[in-house]
Formats: C-alpha cells, sequence, structure tokens
C-alpha cells in the first residue's frame, strides 16, 4: 500500500515560484472559496492558435506566448460568469512543484497577482489562516 503523504499547512497568503514562466516570489492569496487558481495578466488575447498575455513581475513586465491553453466559464467572486483563457504551469510551493491550471485576468485591484484555489489545495495543504508565508519563510531558510 502506497504511503499517504502528510499535509502541510500554508498560511491565507504566501510567495512562491512559478518555475515555467521563471517567475520568483510572487505574492498568492490562498483562497479555499475558488476553484481554480488566477493569474494577473494585461493583454491576453489568442492569435492563430497562440495564447499571447503579459505578466507584470516585479523586475518589470514580461510577454508570454503558448500553444498549451484553454477557454473555461469561470465565476469570478461577484457571481458573474465570463469566458476566461486558461494555461498549466508549474507552482513551487514548499520546494515541490505542484501543476495548476491558472485562469489568465486582470486582478490590478487586487492586492496580490496570484490567487490560489481549492484544485492546487485540496488532499496537499491545510490551510491556517492565522498563519502567512509559511513556504517562503522555508525557502529563505534553507
Amino acid at each position: 500500500m502506497a504511503k499517504k503523504r502528510e499535509k502541510r499547512i500554508i498560511g491565507r497568503l504566501d510567495v512562491i515560484d512559478l518555475p515555467d514562466l521563471g517567475v520568483q516570489d510572487i505574492h498568492a492569496k490562498i483562497d479555499t472559496g475558488a476553484y481554480r487558481s488566477s493569474l494577473h495578466c494585461k493583454k491576453v488575447h489568442e492569435e492563430d492558435g497562440m495564447l499571447y498575455f503579459t505578466l507584470h513581475t516585479d523586475s518589470g513586465y514580461k510577454e508570454y506566448a503558448t500553444k498549451d491553453w484553454a477557454q473555461k466559464i469561470v465565476k469570478s467572486s461577484n457571481g458573474k460568469a465570463q469566458k476566461r483563457y486558461v494555461i498549466k504551469t508549474r507552482m513551487k510551493i514548499f520546494g515541490r512543484n505542484y501543476m495548476a491550471s491558472i485562469s489568465l485576468t486582470d486582478r490590478s485591484e487586487m492586492k496580490n497577482p496570484l490567487l490560489i484555489g481549492r484544485k492546487v489545495l485540496t488532499n496537499k495543504f491545510i490551510v491556517d489562516v492565522s498563519q502567512k508565508n509559511l513556504s517562503y519563510e522555508k525557502k529563505t531558510q534553507n
């Protein structure tokens, strides 16, 4: 019988990496109310089967293009359903990589550019809302 992996405790906020996008130390809100994760992007558009988007990082704006994308209907926090572009990429949390399906949207009105939803959290993490930056603190201690 396979050994069950113990769930890690994660706080309400953290700072993680998106290695496939070359992004380190992006601020994330942990949101058990959200199904899918979402990432703050601008200029998201599809052209000839390619998806283009611009991501704002601490070092400036980075433009990306990918052939691996989908469109999904996402219900936002205000209850409105909208069609969003979704990519799959890795999130590095506590030194481990987790595949995530992330919708690309304008989160400029939000405090954190990344929202981590239940699809990533389920069966891997327990959220302790009194804590924050647990993964980041472990990363900076090494």
